[in-house]
């Protein structure tokens, strides 16, 4: 089932149950599909939502980090509260496991060792790793450690 399809059946037993919190955080999930769909002028594929959904936790982890240094607690678990009901339409995270065998084999594959082509092993594990969600932060510092 499509993404925005599903979006659209939990929007609806959100309202149902009358579960706002959930109900806030999928009709920002659904307005920020459409709005890239709109702008896009094409159909979402699974790398387009992921970029989307990957966008909006980004901005509930910030603001969330905003709201505490500000003092203000409720709205820093309300922003968590939102963030786990989007991650909940994200893939599985990869393992560690996953995300080691990945960066060997992109290291292998490209023959690079130097620091100064970090960007091409990041891309080649990136590309084994599609699918599944990775942090790209910790993922940088950990092709980083490999290659110094």
């Amino acid at each position: 089932m499509p993404l925005l399809d599903r979006v659209q059946k939990d929007m609806v037993v959100a309202m149902k149950a009358k579960d706002e919190l959930r109900l806030g955080a999928i009709r920002m999930l659904k307005a920020a599909l459409m709005k890239h769909k709109v702008d896009s002028m094409k159909e979402l594929d699974e790398s387009a939502e992921m970029q989307v959904m990957n966008s909006l936790i980004k901005q509930r982890k910030e603001a969330a980090d905003m709201f505490r240094k500000g003092g203000r607690q409720e709205l820093a678990e309300k922003e968590e509260a939102e963030l786990k009901v989007i991650e909940g339409y994200m893939p599985a995270s990869a393992t560690e496991e996953d995300i080691e065998a990945a960066i060997a084999a992109a290291i292998t594959e490209t023959g690079i060792t130097s620091l100064k082509q970090m960007g091409v092993v990041m891309k080649a594990t990136q590309a084994k790793l599609t699918g599944k969600r990775v942090d790209g932060k910790s993922l940088s510092e950990k092709v980083r450690s490999k290659l110094s």
